[in-house]
């Protein structure tokens, strides 16, 4: 399974918002649609950084309250990685696994193609594992095709 899988069932919606957006806007937004992180897009829709709810904990823990008023500028994580479509889930989920984050940007030629979580992934890799399991159950009982 790949990448590509996820966005087909799941859809290519990303959330954004801009590196002079405030935190609390920021962290606003993500409650209300129960999101984990906002993907913090520069005016020529490439991206800026993404910010995370730990990133948001992070500033609260390091700046107090008055972070929440601040730009999302001061407390997104730059540098983001992506993946692609054509990467398998065990990569993403690799890629994830080593950077320690939950939310990975899709780029396909140079384009944002949509995201996926930590959640998406795993959700995924179950699904084919309990797949196999069930081929190898049907082959034990002489039941393949």
């Amino acid at each position: 399974m790949f990448v590509s899988d996820i966005l087909r069932t799941k859809g290519n919606v990303i959330h954004s918002g801009t590196p002079d957006m405030t935190v609390a806007k920021a962290a606003s937004e993500m409650t209300g649609r129960k999101i984990g992180s906002l993907l913090v897009l520069d005016g020529e829709a490439g991206i800026a950084g993404i910010l995370s709810e730990r990133d948001i904990v992070r500033g609260l823990a390091t700046f107090g309250a008055e972070c929440l008023d601040g730009p999302v500028s001061q407390l997104m994580t730059r540098g983001v990685t992506t993946t692609v479509p054509g990467a398998t889930i065990a990569q993403a989920m690799e890629i994830m696994t080593q950077g320690r984050f939950r939310h990975l940007p899709v780029m396909e030629g140079g384009e944002l193609a949509g995201m996926i979580s930590i959640g998406d992934v795993v959700k995924y890799r179950l699904a084919e594992a309990t797949r196999e399991v069930e081929e190898m159950q049907k082959y034990v009982q002489g039941q393949y095709d």
